[in-house]
C-alpha cells in the first residue's frame, strides 16, 4: 500500500459532492427578499416596536417584537464542556487501494469512492471564547459521510491520553477547567488544581511530555497530526480481525510555534488558527492529509512490552510501520458556523461494517458519553436529523417522535415485528451489509480492577523525552517550569518533581532548579488506584529489554517534511525608495511557489518605489505583526532601508522574528537595517551557505540565489537551533 503520486502543491478541482447536495435543500441565501416572520408573514415595519402612542408603552400584542427577541433569546446552546472552541471545513476522502483483504468498511475497499467528509478541529480546556493559542491538546475529529451510514473517526492531534479508564474522565476536566472558586485560568493547564491531579496520577507521565511539548503549539491545524488514540478493529467478510491504530499524516509537515510567540499570537489574533484554515481553503491551497494505520495481527496482541489496549501507550513506528491508505483532501468551507460546525455531533459509536471496538477501558466509556452529552447540548435524540449530522444513505426505523423531531413518518405501524405493514423496516442480514459486532470470546469474572499490564507509566514517557531534538527538549523543559511555576502550592511541586524523577532524573533536576526546590526522594505509593497502595512506586519501572527502543525518529518534528513553502506567510518590509525590481523578484518566486506575501511598510495605501512605481501595500506596523508570519525579507533601496531602520516598530518586527527562530533575507543595500537589530551583532562574521543554513538570516547582492536560498530557508520552517545561543530580548 504504497503512497500514490499526490504533489503536494496540486489543488484539487472543488467538485459537488452527495453530501453538498444533501445540504443544499437546508441553505437560504440573503437575496433581498421582502422580510417576513418565521411564519411566513410579510413584515410592514421592522424598525419599530407596537406601542401606544409615539411615546407610550410597548404592546405585549406585538408578536412581531416578541418573536424576534425569544429567536434571540434562545440563539445559543450550550457549549461542549471539552472541545468548545473548533473549526470546521468540507472535504472528500478517497482509498489508496482495495483494502478487502483488511476490512470490509466499502469506503477503504474502493479507489473509486469518493467519500464526502465533515471535519472539525479543536481546543481540549477553553471555553468557545477562548485562544486558538492555549497550551492544549487539539481536537481532530472527521466525520465520513459512506454508502454504509456515517463513520467518525473522533480522535486528537496526540496519540495518547491522560487516563487510561473513562471513570477518570471527569476528574480530568473537573481538574483542568478554570477553578470553581473564581473561574481562573481559561484554556489553561498552568494552575494547582490541574498538577494537583497529575501528581496523584502516574498514569498521566506519558500524555504530559505530549503536552509540555511543542505539539502542543501547532502552527496551523493544517501542520499537525491526527490519530484515533485507541485501539480498533479491522474486521474481513470472512470475520478475521486484526487489531488497527489510525493515523493523519499531513501533507505539508508537522510544524509548531514557540511559546513565547503562542502567548503574542493570542493578543495579536486569537482567531489565528480558525482565520489560517479559512484562509487557506478560500484560496484554493486546500489542506491535505494521508489516512494511515498499523495493522497488529491478532496474534500480536501480546507481543509487545505495553498493552494494545491501554490508551497511555503509543505503538512506536519502528516496531509496526504505518501504512498509508487513502487520502483526505479540505475544499469547502462552511456556509453557517453554527449549523454546521457547532451543531456537528461526532460519536465513537457511529461505525460502519469492517470497523469495530476493543476493550480499551477508556474508549468503552466514551461510547456512552458522546450520546449523552448530545441529548442535552443538541435538544433531544433527535440531533441526528440536523443536516450536518443526516448520513447521505436513507435512514428507515420505528423510532418516532420526541423533541425536534423533522421526519414526517406514514403509516399505522412503529414497531416491529408486525403483520399490518409486512414487517417494515426489515433487518439487514451480514451478506446484505448488515452490521455485526466481532465474534470475541468472552470468558472473565466482573471486577473492578486494573490489569497489570497497564501499570508501566514511564517508559513510554521516558522513549518520548529521548527521542526529541535538543531544542525541543528545551521547549518540553521550559514549559514544565512555566506551568509548575504557576503552581501555588509547594507540596504540588515536589509531588510532580518525584514523578519526573521516573522518567528522567536530568528533567527533573532541570525543573527543579528553576522551581528553586530539591527533586525529592522517589515516591514509593500514589494516591490513584492504580497501583496497589502497598507497593514500590520503582517496581513499575520495568528495565529495559534488549531491543527496546531508546528513540523514535516519527516521535520528533524534527524528522517531518520541509520541502515546501505552501501557504507559509512571508513578511516584505518596506517603504518609499524600494527596489521594486528586488521586491518583485522575490515576491514573484515566493507566490508562484504556493508562499502568501504581504507587504508591510510604515503605514497603509502606497508607497513608491525608486523607479516611480505605485506598490500598494497590504498591513502598517500599526496593524501587523511578526508573530503573524513564517518569515521576513527586506528588499533594497537606500530610501526604504534609511526609513525602515528610523522605524522602531520595523527593528522590533526584526528582532521579534529572529527570537522566534524565523527565516530572515536582505538585500545587500538593507544591511543597515540589520546593523540597527539587536541581534545581528551576535551573528557570525562571515557566511557561508551552511551557516546561512543553520542561522537562518541571509544578506545578498545576488538576486538570484538569494531568492532561490531563501525559499529553501522558508521550507525548513524554523532555525530552533540559535534559540539558546542567540537569546534576544524582543
Amino acid at each position: 500500500m504504497a503512497k500514490k503520486d499526490a504533489p503536494i502543491n496540486s489543488k484539487p478541482v472543488q467538485v459537488e459532492n452527495i453530501k453538498t447536495r444533501k445540504l443544499d435543500e437546508f441553505v437560504a441565501d440573503g437575496t433581498g427578499e421582502k422580510l417576513t416572520t418565521n411564519h411566513g408573514l410579510k413584515i410592514n415595519d421592522d424598525q419599530n416596536s407596537l406601542k401606544a402612542g409615539d411615546r407610550g408603552a410597548t404592546l405585549l400584542e406585538d408578536f412581531i417584537l416578541r418573536e424576534k427577541i425569544t429567536h434571540f433569546d434562545h440563539e445559543r446552546i450550550p457549549e461542549r464542556v471539552v472541545h468548545a472552541r473548533g473549526s470546521g471545513a468540507h472535504g472528500i476522502f478517497k482509498a489508496y487501494d482495495n483494502l478487502s483483504a483488511l476490512t470490509k468498511a466499502e469506503f477503504l475497499s474502493d479507489p473509486s469512492l469518493e467519500t464526502p467528509v465533515f471535519v472539525r478541529f479543536s481546543t481540549v480546556a477553553g471555553s468557545r471564547g477562548s485562544t486558538d493559542l492555549a497550551r492544549d491538546v487539539r481536537g481532530f475529529a472527521v466525520k465520513f459521510y459512506t454508502q454504509e451510514g456515517n463513520f467518525d473517526l473522533v480522535g486528537n492531534n496526540m496519540p495518547v491520553f491522560f487516563i487510561q479508564d473513562a471513570i477518570k474522565f471527569p476528574d480530568l476536566i473537573h481538574a483542568v477547567k478554570p477553578e470553581p472558586g473564581n473561574e481562573i485560568p481559561q484554556a489553561a493547564s498552568a494552575h494547582d488544581t490541574f498538577w494537583d491531579f497529575i501528581s496523584q496520577l502516574p498514569e498521566s507521565s506519558h500524555m504530559i511530555m505530549w503536552l509540555m511539548s511543542d505539539r502542543s503549539l501547532p502552527r496551523s491545524y493544517r501542520m499537525m497530526e491526527g490519530f484515533g488514540v485507541h485501539t480498533f478493529r479491522f474486521v474481513n467478510a470472512a470475520g478475521e480481525s486484526n487489531f488497527v491504530k489510525f493515523h493523519w499524516k499531513p501533507l505539508l509537515g508537522v510544524h509548531s510555534v514557540a511559546w513565547d510567540e503562542a502567548q503574542n499570537i493570542s493578543g495579536k489574533d486569537p482567531d489565528f488558527h480558525r482565520r489560517d484554515l479559512w484562509d487557506a481553503i478560500e484560496a484554493g491551497a486546500f489542506p491535505e492529509w494521508e489516512l494511515c494505520v498499523q495493522i497488529i495481527p491478532e496474534e500480536d496482541e501480546f507481543k509487545f512490552d505495553f498493552d494494545l489496549l491501554d490508551p497511555t501507550k503509543l505503538i512506536p513506528e519502528e516496531l509496526v510501520p504505518v501504512q498509508r491508505i487513502g487520502k483526505m483532501t479540505l475544499n469547502r468551507n462552511p456556509d453557517n458556523f453554527f449549523a454546521e460546525t457547532e451543531q456537528v455531533a461526532f460519536h465513537l459509536g457511529h461505525v460502519v461494517p469492517g470497523i469495530d471496538f476493543t476493550n480499551d477501558p477508556l474508549l468503552q466509556g466514551r461510547l456512552f458519553s458522546y450520546t449523552d452529552t448530545q441529548l442535552i447540548r443538541l435538544g433531544g435524540p433527535n440531533f441526528h436529523e440536523i443536516p450536518i449530522n443526516r448520513p447521505v444513505v436513507p435512514v428507515h426505523n420505528n423510532q418516532r417522535d420526541g423533541h425536534m423531531r423533522q421526519t414526517i413518518n406514514r403509516g399505522r405501524t412503529s414497531y416491529g415485528p408486525n403483520g399490518i405493514a409486512a414487517n417494515d423496516p426489515q433487518q439487514s442480514k451480514a451478506s446484505e451489509g448488515g452490521f455485526t459486532s466481532y465474534n470475541e470470546r468472552i470468558d472473565a469474572r466482573k471486577v473492578r480492577a486494573r490489569s497489570s499490564s497497564f501499570l508501566d507509566h514511564f517508559s513510554q514517557a521516558r522513549l518520548f523525552l529521548n527521542s526529541q531534538s535538543a531544542a525541543e527538549k528545551n521547549h518540553l523543559t521550559d514549559a514544565l517550569c512555566f506551568e509548575l511555576g504557576k503552581v501555588k502550592m509547594v507540596s504540588i511541586r515536589e509531588r510532580m518533581l518525584g514523578l519526573l524523577a521516573h522518567i528522567d532524573k536530568g528533567l527533573a533536576a532541570a525543573v527543579a532548579y528553576s522551581l528553586g526546590l530539591h527533586v525529592p526522594e522517589i515516591p514509593l505509593s500514589t494516591l490513584n488506584g492504580s497501583i496497589p497502595a502497598d507497593a514500590d512506586l520503582a517496581d513499575y519501572t520495568p528495565i529495559e529489554k534488549e531491543g527496546t527502543l531508546a528513540k523514535s525518529e516519527a516521535l520528533s518534528m524534527q524528522s517531518t517534511v520541509k520541502d515546501t513553502v505552501s501557504t507559509r506567510k512571508i513578511a516584505i518590509l518596506a517603504a518609499d525608495g524600494v527596489d521594486g525590481k528586488s521586491l518583485s523578484k522575490m515576491k514573484d518566486l515566493l507566490v508562484s511557489k504556493g508562499a502568501i506575501v504581504h507587504i508591510i511598510a510604515p503605514k497603509l495605501g502606497e508607497i513608491i518605489s525608486s523607479e516611480d512605481q505605485h506598490i500598494q501595500t497590504d498591513e502598517s506596523f500599526l496593524t501587523a505583526a511578526s508573530v503573524l508570519y513564517d518569515a521576513v525579507y527586506l528588499p533594497g533601496g537606500v530610501n526604504s532601508s534609511a526609513s525602515l531602520e528610523a522605524e522602531a516598530d520595523a527593528i522590533h518586527f526584526l528582532n521579534e522574528a529572529f527570537k522566534h527562530c524565523k527565516p530572515i533575507a536582505a538585500d545587500a543595500s538593507a544591511i543597515q537595517v540589520l546593523e540597527a537589530c539587536y541581534f545581528f551583532k551576535k551573528l557570525p562574521a562571515e557566511y557561508s551557505e551552511e551557516t546561512v543554513l543553520r542561522e537562518g538570516v541571509i544578506v545578498s547582492d545576488n538576486a538570484s540565489s538569494l531568492s532561490e536560498l531563501f525559499v529553501r530557508m522558508v521550507a525548513m520552517h524554523r532555525f530552533w537551533d540559535r534559540e539558546v545561543p542567540r537569546k534576544i530580548p524582543a
